[in-house]
């Protein structure tokens, strides 16, 4: 770094000796930026790079206030908001998330489009999966589709079809290594830790094998027209630069875009490679650096795909399925008839196995055919989920999912339990724990301070807690 960095290295090696601050990014699909300044228990300080962006002291633990639990605000790297910021995902859009885990940036792209379009946020490794699953459980979004799928098969089935590709790549993780309190999810500490254990240059160099190689399929799956955005979390030049510059070399449809420069925004390097690999243009990309900015270590390209002069416009058909069986149907209706105010997504529900799903809008159709690249369907994929998830099926009833009530508004339900943020009942709640609470009995919405946590029943005057047990404070 002191080599690359020249006279600019001083100041990058000070900023390790500082104390970092924790990113926080509001969730607008549940409230505006000012309520949240109203209701936030602790100081914010504001990221210029976004309104819905700030900097919380690192001792304010926003990670165990029951707003979090709520999916009011995802913590983050104020450096790993700019992808999904530059990938400019718009409503009614599709939009993949390739390597998504754990959501972060998904959380983010699905705020940016309003819950509207289709949301495809895709994880390779088996157990990250889930916590990307939670992470957008837990923001309320209805629009999302989990897989667990390699990039290849993805690219086979849906060649062509998304308006917008992030690929955060995995890559050794040199911007990771300044302490704890900054990184996705609030994990940053046994992130650095990783990264400084494992980082080595023949590291390096595989990783960048691996960003082209995966590259190359995020390519294909972005239509003409569209925009494919590449990030990583490193400093070095051959996972960045490097690959940029071998993509454009072997992909001339994608033309390297300049975007928008916000403070902290450095340019890319292309006097870090060596003359043979650049090519004209890698300047446009973004450098984020953690003496320069609020947040840690990344890059950012910004890539366009040329339009085909004359191509017809992306079909939109969507994936239909049989509905669910008339007594299944039944359950289902007869619990939102009972507890809320309307039927959510009622003509695009779906049952796999147990389970009730709402289909996103804009899924590619059904495959036609057997075999490598045959279809754009969704049959032999792995999903974690294939939409919204409402609930499960149990015997004679129908049992809502802690997604629903995430998804929800306080008045969408008829039976509400609000509990205030500074009161002792919101945390045993939380825990598990059986409320004193007087009413209609039945299947009730937990809230705090009118912001769903979950679901509760209540018979007999008391409220016993459906939080989810994976989930419950200890």
């Amino acid at each position: 770094m002191a080599g690359l960095l020249g006279d600019e290295y001083a100041a990058f090696l000070a900023s390790y000796a500082a104390a970092p601050g924790v990113g926080l990014r509001v969730n607008t699909l549940k409230l505006t930026p000012d309520r949240f300044r109203t209701l936030a228990p602790f100081d914010l300080a504001p990221v210029a790079w976004s309104p819905d962006a700030f900097l919380v002291p690192e001792d304010a633990q926003p990670g165990k206030h029951p707003y979090h639990a709520a999916g009011l605000y995802y913590l983050q790297d104020p450096s790993a908001m700019i992808p999904a910021a530059l990938l400019d995902p718009q409503p009614g859009e599709r939009v993949l998330d390739l390597a998504a885990a754990p959501g972060g940036k998904a959380t983010h792209i699905a705020a940016l489009m309003g819950d509207d379009g289709l949301l495809v946020a895709n994880e390779i490794h088996p157990k990250r999966v889930w916590a990307l699953a939670e992470n957008l459980e837990r923001w309320g979004v209805r629009n999302a589709v989990v897989t667990n799928e390699t990039p290849e098969r993805l690219a086979d089935r849906f060649a062509g079809c998304f308006d917008r590709v992030l690929l955060d790549a995995p890559c050794s993780g040199e911007g990771m290594m300044r302490g704890s309190g900054r990184g996705s999810g609030g994990g940053s500490g046994r992130k650095s830790e990783v990264a400084r254990v494992e980082w080595a240059p023949e590291l390096v160099q595989g990783c960048a094998l691996r960003q082209s190689t995966i590259l190359a399929d995020a390519a294909r799956l972005v239509r003409p027209g569209g925009r494919l955005v590449y990030s990583t979390c490193t400093f070095a030049p051959e996972e960045n630069e490097g690959t940029i510059a071998r993509f454009l070399r072997d992909y001339p449809d994608f033309e390297l875009i300049e975007p928008v420069r916000l403070p902290g925004f450095g340019p890319g390097r292309p006097d870090w490679l060596p003359d043979s690999e650049r090519v004209s243009g890698l300047e446009r990309a973004v450098r984020l650096w953690p003496h320069a900015g609020p947040g840690e270590g990344h890059f950012v390209a910004v890539l366009q795909k040329c339009a085909d002069v004359g191509r017809s416009p992306l079909e939109r058909s969507d994936w239909r399925c049989a509905p669910p069986p008339k007594p299944l149907l039944g359950f289902y209706t007869g619990f939102c008839r009972e507890t809320l105010i309307a039927i959510p997504a009622e003509a695009r529900l779906a049952v796999v196995g147990s389970y009730l799903y709402a289909l996103p809008d804009g899924l590619p159709g059904p495959s036609t055919g057997s075999g490598r690249g045959s279809g754009r369907g969704l049959t032999g994929l792995r999903f974690i989920h294939p939409g919204w998830w409402l609930g499960t099926f149990k015997k004679h009833r129908f049992e809502p999912s802690h997604a629903l009530a995430l998804g929800l508004r306080s008045g969408d339900a008829r039976r509400v339990v609000d509990l205030p943020s500074g009161e002792a009942e919101v945390l045993a709640y939380l825990r598990g724990e059986t409320l004193s609470s007087a009413g209609e009995e039945g299947w009730s919405l937990v809230a705090v301070d009118g912001f769903p946590l979950g679901w509760g029943k209540r018979v007999n005057g008391r409220v016993k807690s459906h939080y989810p047990r994976g989930l419950r404070w200890f």
